[in-house]
């Protein structure tokens, strides 16, 4: 006997949604954590993540990510070490400082700092990293998930010899100029192979506007890099 469809009981879209997500997450490797995941179960919002995922995240750089790189002057990276001790760190560079070497590597340059070198020391014990860009013009960003490594200046210079990427490279006048004549001040380069690029939302994203400014390299003098702002080396409270 045939059943009544009205007979059936009545499982709601979302429901049905969030169970095959489950499903989906138990069995296929999709993006994020196992944190996340659980969260999003906890507070309902499995089927938002599911869309998100599938819509905006890519486990490369394409063409429009790759023209945001070539515009951007600073970003954010977040590293951790062994033991999960995390740290973050600003760097910023000339329109174009972080290099797309093909849509699944990008690298940056690393100078002459301070000398504590934490994000290096991290990235040297645990090669996982969060690239966080900010156009505070057009208020959107992009984050880059991926494995770092270290590499020497003279080795990334060897590595981009034939290497499609060498005239965009070292075509930039700006970083051959750096690399010719800044007497050792750029020292190594970190690159990053992607497994995740995903949009930042404009959301509260200030809206800012892009100053020219003068640039002091090199010196002991501390004030031009901020020196003792916060007073510490001369034990303010």
């Amino acid at each position: 006997m045939e059943s009544n469809r009205d007979d059936r009981p009545a499982v709601h879209v979302e429901e049905q949604v969030e169970v095959i997500a489950q499903v989906v997450t138990a069995h296929t490797s999709i993006p994020g954590s196992d944190g996340e995941h659980r969260l999003q179960e906890k507070y309902g919002r499995t089927t938002h993540a599911m869309a998100f995922y599938k819509h905006q995240v890519l486990d490369h750089l394409n063409t429009a990510m790759q023209a945001f790189l070539a515009r951007q002057e600073m970003m954010y990276v977040g590293t951790a070490d062994a033991k999960g001790n995390a740290d973050s760190a600003f760097r910023c560079g000339h329109a174009g400082f972080v290099k797309v070497l093909d849509e699944r590597t990008v690298a940056y340059p690393e100078y002459r700092g301070n000398g504590v070198m934490a994000s290096l020391g991290n990235i040297s014990e645990n090669p996982h990293v969060g690239l966080l860009f900010i156009d505070f013009g057009e208020q959107i960003g992009l984050h880059i998930n991926g494995g770092a490594r270290i590499v020497e200046n003279n080795e990334f210079l060897e590595f981009l010899k034939d290497h499609p990427a060498e005239q965009a490279v070292l075509g930039d006048a700006v970083l051959k100029d750096i690399i010719e004549s800044d007497g050792g001040h750029l020292e190594r380069w970190v690159m990053v192979e992607v497994a995740e690029a995903y949009v930042q939302c404009s959301k509260h994203i200030p809206p800012m506007q892009r100053l020219d400014h003068d640039i002091k390299w090199g010196g002991e003098d501390h004030h031009p890099k901020g020196g003792d702002y916060f007073g510490t080396a001369h034990g303010q409270k």
